[in-house]
């Protein structure tokens, strides 16, 4: 699976950034996808994550109510809309897959595939 994640910048707080994530090399709806995050000198930790067909959704309590998780099985595409940000979001976005749902969506050791990151900077 190949995943290529983009759509970051630089944005002031309070500003909205959508991510896309495209995915390729395996068919799209058998893959759990998730969003993690990592900021400078912190470990990597997760976002969001929806289950194959959509209809079940997860969130990290630090982005809940403020980013929303979809996916478009049809054209292998997964996005996360980010509203209302802060600067405390800034961190390079990772789109992440795997096949199992193993112990659960929370988990970055649990994904097998990962896509290459893209920035996001939330500053005045």
């Amino acid at each position: 699976v190949q995943l290529q994640a983009s759509g970051g910048g630089l944005v002031q707080p309070g500003d909205s950034l959508r991510l896309s994530c495209a995915a390729s090399g395996r068919t799209f709806s058998y893959l759990i996808m998730a969003w993690f995050r990592q900021a400078p000198g912190k470990e990597r930790e997760f976002v969001a994550a929806i289950s194959r067909g959509g209809s079940s959704t997860y969130y990290a309590d630090s982005v809940k109510g403020r980013f929303a998780i979809s996916r478009d099985n049809a054209n292998n595409t997964l996005w996360l809309q980010m509203n209302s940000l802060k600067p405390e979001d800034t961190a390079v976005f990772y789109c992440a897959a795997k096949r199992y749902t193993g112990s659960g969506y929370y988990g970055a050791k649990d994904y097998e595939y990962w896509g290459q990151g893209t920035q996001v900077t939330v500053s005045s």
